[in-house]
């Protein structure tokens, strides 16, 4: 068996930064882009999730608690934005009969 090559100890810092950008990234791209109710909630989630990655590798790399006690709020934050959005989401879709965003728009019949 040939030997092991010699690999880091640890991941790198920026990885979890490049991570994290992208996740980013990719949630602003679906908020500003599609159009069904359901994917800019989840987008929305997924830049929450994004930024939670980014504190949670700061604190560690500076061997603090602040930043998971951060995260800890954002989580709360996004639960209670979850069960808000969700029951708006299910309000509108009985009301409309659509999930569309052009098509919920205004706020007449």
């Amino acid at each position: 068996m040939p030997p092991l090559p010699n690999l880091p100890s640890s991941v790198p810092i920026t990885w979890y930064l490049m991570l994290s950008a992208i996740l980013f990234t990719l949630g602003v791209a679906g908020f500003l882009f599609r159009r069904n109710i359901i994917t800019v909630f989840m987008s929305i989630e997924l830049m929450l999730n994004a930024v939670n990655l980014s504190f949670v590798t700061f604190s560690y790399k500076l061997k603090q608690v602040d930043g998971h006690i951060f995260s800890f709020f954002v989580m709360v934050v996004a639960a209670a934005e979850a069960a808000v959005g969700l029951a708006i989401i299910l309000t509108v879709f009985k009301n409309r009969q659509t999930l569309q965003i052009d098509d919920v728009s205004s706020l007449k019949n």
